[in-house]
């Protein structure tokens, strides 16, 4: 019996493809894109063409924007190796998959015609905002940004961060408060903002753990765009804000799990190439507890993350299952990236390996999304909800 888990067959030479070029080109070129700067932006460019010159840009975006046209579950295999490395979704050009939808699905002819398809070619970023710095994060009804109407134009005013890329964005979507008189989930909308409006000021770019990482502080002071730069129906920014984010936490955890693989090759390599006391690290229980554990982990919550992928596919919400990835597969590249830093002992926390940039991006993932605490919340509260209705929780079912 085939097993519903394993690579697909159709999809294991463009994956391999893909794991070369990441192996073979953007690894490689890690150090100097985290120094950033005119080096790092030529360095990006030459990658990114010669994934265009391989036939590995966009492959996760429709055809009919211009993207190669993979289907989701295949994408989502091919996204795991893509995901070794933090640029691979950038020289590969599906950094803007998730607007590139959203803008498909909802946003005017106008913004149609002058955003989709030059954001697939990657000529310039988009940005989406909805964090803000005096309210939590973790219950987005509290956000402040407003927008009211003034003729046939958003006058829009409040402050977000970490919009990621917003230095470097054509434009941003933003989360704005437009009802007063409709309930909390119907009284936001998403509203598109050229970055070089006059009212756009981008305050800062926010330091993270000791890195510059392209996350904004963005100031909005009496914006004005039309009403036209609306995405979709007045008071529906939490309904799309959410199908976008729903597939996003799929392609991150793949991404994690790409990551998470990256350190425990790493870690078994070294492992079997340090000597220490008379024998092989390899050799020593210890050591070989970290991959066992390192081992079951990954594991775990691949299986995790690709079961809830083929049941957003058949077009269920998969809600627990991915409020429940989303917290196992950060938790778990947080675990396996710090036991192989633990390995290779000084020498990891040197830029001599990727681990130490590693580590510290991966403690940004417990609140990409969504903190762990809000999603561990979530997912008990839905499953104890069909205990509490006499369903419980079929494992089998799910």
């Amino acid at each position: 019996m085939s097993d519903p888990f394993a690579v697909p067959p159709h999809v294991r030479e463009l994956r391999a493809r893909v794991r070369a070029f990441m192996v073979d080109l953007v690894e490689p070129a890690e150090l100097v894109l985290d120094a950033g700067g005119p080096e790092a932006d030529a360095l990006m460019a030459d990658l990114q063409r010669q994934a265009r010159a391989a036939g590995l840009w966009a492959i996760g975006h429709p055809e009919h924007l211009g993207g190669g046209g993979l289907p989701f579950l295949d994408y989502v295999h091919v996204n795991e190796v893509q995901g070794r490395s933090e640029y691979g979704q950038i020289a590969l050009g599906t950094f803007t998959l998730q607007d590139s939808l959203m803008l498909d699905r909802y946003a005017s002819e106008e913004w149609r015609e002058q955003y989709l398809a030059p954001i697939t070619r990657a000529e310039f970023w988009p940005s989406f905002a909805m964090t803000e710095p005096d309210v939590a994060g973790s219950d987005p009804t509290l956000l402040q940004t407003s927008a009211v109407v003034d003729g046939d134009h958003w006058v829009i005013n409040g402050r977000k961060w970490f919009t990621t890329g917003a230095q470097r964005a054509r434009y941003t979507t933003v989360m704005v408060r437009t009802e007063s008189d409709r309930p909390v989930h119907e009284s936001f909308s998403l509203v598109i903002v050229p970055t070089d409006d006059p009212g756009y000021r981008i305050v800062r770019d926010l330091p993270v753990l000791g890195m510059l990482h392209d996350h904004c502080e963005v100031a909005y002071d009496d914006v004005r765009v039309p009403l036209t730069n609306t995405l979709g129906p007045r008071g529906a920014g939490f309904r799309i804000a959410q199908e976008r984010l729903g597939p996003g936490r799929i392609f991150h955890a793949m991404r994690w799990l790409g990551q998470a693989q990256r350190a425990f090759d790493l870690m078994c390599e070294r492992l079997n190439s340090r000597y220490a006391h008379g024998s092989r690290l390899a050799d020593k229980q210890l050591m070989q507890e970290l991959v066992f554990d390192s081992w079951t982990e990954i594991q775990s919550a691949r299986l995790m993350t690709l079961a809830a992928a083929r049941k957003m596919d058949a077009g269920d919400q998969a809600r627990v299952e991915i409020g429940a990835l989303k917290v196992a597969g950060a938790r778990t590249l947080g675990r396996v990236v710090d036991r192989a830093l633990q390995v290779y002992g000084a020498a990891g926390l040197t830029d001599d390996t990727p681990l130490s940039h590693m580590y510290r991006a991966a403690r940004f993932a417990r609140f990409y999304d969504g903190a762990d605490e809000v999603h561990v919340e979530s997912v008990a509260r839905r499953v104890l909800r069909g205990y509490e209705k006499g369903d419980g929780w079929d494992f089998g079912a799910s």
